[in-house]
């Protein structure tokens, strides 16, 4: 085997991206990143490491006729390896108008789906993206530049669901010479040398200059980013331990122990404070009111109004809650736990208990539900579940991608209106996120389309619901 190669199937293996024998789809733009890991990936397969099932390719038509040659491209290429290709067409910059919002969120979004439709349609287990260390360390800087704390710093994944990354331990510059020496063509796309583009401007000036002041520093930047994930990952689990001693959950909101929360060291006092702001507002939550939160809670003002929600001091007590406004649910009160795998977590709020166990295919047999729709179970693909699970409220702005809409999204507030689950009861609906916010099941209403057993499904959740005081 090649050396990059096998460097590629070492970090495959070690960071579980594809199980021997997985069934990948690979995403070609015919630029040189995504044709060598077109090229390594069919030497792998080669060496029986996995099956190579195809290639996805979307055409966003912004840069005609050039996108069209780079279809055409795309097509000869998996021509020559004799594995089929599916170009889809999509009008980015037509999308982007009609979603308000930026030509390369538009762009992220129609490549993502239409992933997934070719995964389903070739069985796939696994889409491979062809994202570098240099990659990695760009977006690194960018959300640093940003501000951006653990989770931002923690960059690209190697994982997310289906989605696997096997090249981000290789540099670019490794791939061009890799493509070079075996004289593979592929394209070059002059948008990529736009300044314009902040990544471009970190990718041709920043990164050059911070290499000659400190050779390997995109290495370096890159480990930075995997020990922010690990150190993320800790912290949002040390959180969640820290709050069940010193939060009381309360009609519409929660109580603090102002005095304990203030005991708490500084990095993990925001993050419980983070995820108190989340929940509770089901709102995006940034620096600058974790800040003020952690003022009121150590003696500064009595009141603040954060959006969607109004935290007040009183009797060493925070009290946070929920304020009404359009689109915000009263009257309940919001909750969020993490489920292992396997595992089994209470859900006082919905009077239910939820468990989750890992089985073969094989083995799954679900039992029917009882008159009162309880017992309840439903089985989940584990190939592309990222843990670990969260069961919480549902909150304005979520949608999933419900079986039988071929692909499309659907908000989680339109799903109770066609079930008519009442106005009162949806906040008390769990809603089950894998690790990565993807909506897994809305407990009793839908599975998202994602996380269906399918063929290609190797192994399997189980997820069971069940009364709280019941016993299995």
């Amino acid at each position: 085997m090649e050396a990059l190669a096998g460097r590629v199937l070492a970090a495959v293996r070690q960071q579980a991206l594809i199980p021997r024998g997985g069934r990948v789809l690979v995403a070609l733009s015919g630029g040189g990143d995504s044709v060598a890991l077109l090229c390594l990936m069919a030497e792998l397969a080669r060496h029986s490491e996995l099956s190579l099932v195809g290639i996805a390719h979307v055409n966003h038509q912004l840069r005609v006729p050039a996108s069209d040659e780079d279809a055409d491209f795309c097509r000869a290429l998996a021509a020559q390896f004799e594995l089929p290709c599916v170009v889809e067409t999509v009008d980015v910059a037509m999308l982007a108008r009609q979603e308000h919002i930026s030509v390369e969120h538009a762009g992220h979004q129609a490549r993502h789906q239409c992933f997934d439709r070719v995964a389903e349609q070739f069985g796939a287990t696994e889409v491979a993206l062809g994202h570098t260390l240099d990659d990695q360390a760009e977006t690194y800087l960018l959300r640093l530049f940003r501000g951006a704390g653990a989770a931002g710093l923690s960059a690209m994944r190697p994982r997310l669901g289906r989605v696997v990354r096997p090249l981000l331990t290789i540099r670019r510059a490794e791939l061009r010479a890799y493509l070079t020496s075996r004289q593979i063509s592929f394209l070059e796309d002059p948008s990529n040398l736009d300044r314009q583009v902040p990544r471009n401007r970190v990718r041709h000036d920043l990164l050059p200059n911070m290499e000659r002041y400190a050779p390997g520093v995109v290495e370096r930047i890159a480990r930075s980013a995997e020990i922010a994930r690990a150190d993320e990952e800790w912290l949002g689990l040390a959180a969640s331990e820290a709050a069940v001693s010193i939060v009381k959950r309360i009609k519409s909101g929660v109580e603090v122990e102002a005095g304990r929360f203030a005991s708490l060291p500084l990095a993990l006092a925001r993050r419980v404070a983070k995820d108190l702001l989340s929940q509770v507002s089901r709102k995006a939550v940034g620096f600058d009111q974790i800040e003020r939160f952690r003022a009121l809670a150590v003696g500064g003002p009595m009141r603040i109004d954060f959006p969607g929600c109004r935290a007040e001091r009183t009797r060493g007590m925070v009290r946070l809650v929920t304020r009404r406004g359009r689109g915000v649910p009263t009257g309940s009160e919001p909750f969020q736990y993490r489920l292992e795998v396997p595992g089994e977590v209470a859900v006082p709020e919905a009077k239910l208990v939820l468990s989750a166990d890992l089985v073969g295919k094989d083995s799954v047999k679900l039992r029917p539900s009882q008159e009162n729709g309880l017992p309840l179970e439903q089985a989940v693909s584990a190939d592309v579940a990222a843990g670990p699970l969260v069961v919480r409220c549902w909150r304005p702005g979520d949608r999933f991608r419900p079986l039988g809409l071929e692909g499309h999204h659907k908000k989680l507030q339109d799903l109770f209106v066609d079930r008519k689950v009442r106005q009162d009861e949806r906040s008390r609906v769990p809603v089950v996120l894998d690790g990565t916010g993807r909506v897994v099941w809305v407990v009793g209403l839908g599975l998202g389309d994602d996380f269906r057993v399918t063929e290609a499904t190797a192994s399997v959740l189980i997820l069971r619901v069940r009364s709280l005081g019941d016993k299995l």
